[in-house]
């Protein structure tokens, strides 16, 4: 029998208002100095002045990192490491959807690690475990908060580097759903479409096992529920809580089991074009998983009862038909856009972008390795 490596934090604060609780477990954790990260949307919001409220109540020692862009960068990593050395910091608090979570793991990384970020691109680079790391997630989809996964864009080579590191895993993550109620419906469709990838990539790729198969399924049947409530309205606390499950459950299944093409090629076009992840994943997901469902048909059968389907007497082939329509129609249904050449991506950089998806960190997950030409077919479908 196979055996399995399962990383998820050690203490993961779920449901409304838990973060009243989180102000006494950082105390607990001896912090005395942290850096807070977070980006300069959320500070106008003032989603991040509601958890700074509250670490002021609890009187901990703060100076505030916030110019992290929407995919982060080397820059934006070493501008962070600059504050955190100057103020004599011990501890990083993320604030926000996966671009301060992704920075704030990076920061931590060459905190105790030395070098530069680029140092750490790849699996497992790191000698030493991060700095303490408190997440506050504010966003249901990159799930950055529970994994050992970040992406940063070297701004230089115009790549997403996907770092894969069990030492970046945080200390304490914390998932409150008032913290999302003021999100636009398209970042809330982004984000969840970000969230239902991952789960399907996780119940595909030949790294899922019973457990990860089980969460990840978990998180498909709440997201094809819940996610177009959040998008209709902001205001559904209830759509927003289930959401943030699902997030939880989709994140610590990719995080044990692994990704695939579709994230592969979606860092590229975030590299090249700074484009949204999440609407990127939203858009390739189907076309991906229509090439994987000719190679591994059987993998789809257990999406398709999560989302609905009455499987018996069904075949694997009709299983999988039945998910990627329904993938398209969930897209459909919160608003994503339906080809690339609506965001300013065109086809003379298809080659560059194949180029890169192949060489991801993400690409071995897939069930299904695929040539560069098909890689290229794959972009071109959605330009």
């Amino acid at each position: 029998m196979a055996t399995h490596a399962y990383y998820v934090p050690p203490v993961n604060l779920m449901g409304r208002g838990c973060i009243q609780e989180a102000s006494k477990m950082i105390q607990d954790m001896g912090i005395r100095k942290a850096l807070v990260v977070s980006d300069r949307p959320l500070i106008a919001s003032g989603v991040t002045e509601q958890v700074l409220s509250i670490l002021r109540k609890s009187g901990l020692d703060y100076i505030v990192y916030d110019d992290v862009q929407p995919n982060p960068t080397c820059q934006n990593v070493h501008d962070g490491l600059q504050v955190y050395q100057e103020h004599g910091c011990d501890a990083i608090i993320s604030i926000g959807g996966g671009s301060p979570q992704d920075a704030a793991k990076a920061i931590g990384i060459v905190a105790t690690n030395g070098g530069h970020i680029r140092d750490y691109e790849g699996l497992h680079q790191s000698q030493h475990k991060s700095v303490p790391l408190v997440a506050f997630n504010t966003t249901a989809g990159t799930s950055s908060e529970v994994t050992i996964n970040y992406v940063i864009t070297d701004e230089e080579r115009k790549v997403k580097m996907v770092m894969v590191d069990k030492n970046s895993l945080v200390s304490l993550s914390v998932n409150d759903p008032e913290l999302m109620l003021s999100k636009p419906s398209s970042l809330t469709a982004a984000t969840g479409m970000d969230a239902l990838t991952h789960a399907v990539e996780a119940m595909v790729t030949p790294g899922g096992f019973t457990v990860t198969s089980a969460t990840a399924a978990a998180a498909v049947e709440l997201i094809f529920e819940y996610l177009p409530r959040a998008v209709r309205d902001g205001g559904d606390l209830e759509a927003r809580e289930h959401m943030t499950y699902a997030c939880f459950l989709g994140g610590i299944a990719f995080n044990n089991a692994g990704l695939g093409y579709v994230h592969a090629m979606a860092h590229q076009l975030g590299g090249v074009y700074d484009l949204p992840h999440g609407v990127c994943n939203a858009m390739l997901l189907p076309y991906v998983e229509e090439m994987n469902a000719k190679h591994v048909p059987g993998k789809f059968r257990h999406i398709a009862k999560a989302i609905g389907m009455n499987v018996q007497g069904k075949s694997d082939e009709q299983c999988s038909e039945y998910v990627i329509e329904a993938i398209r129609q969930l897209s459909k249904e919160v608003g994503i856009p339906e080809k690339l050449s609506e965001l300013g991506v065109n086809d003379l950089d298809i080659e560059l972008l194949a180029d890169n998806a192949m060489k991801d960190a993400c690409a071995p997950g897939n069930p299904y390795q695929p040539s560069k030409d098909e890689v290229m077919e794959l972009f071109r479908k959605i330009i």
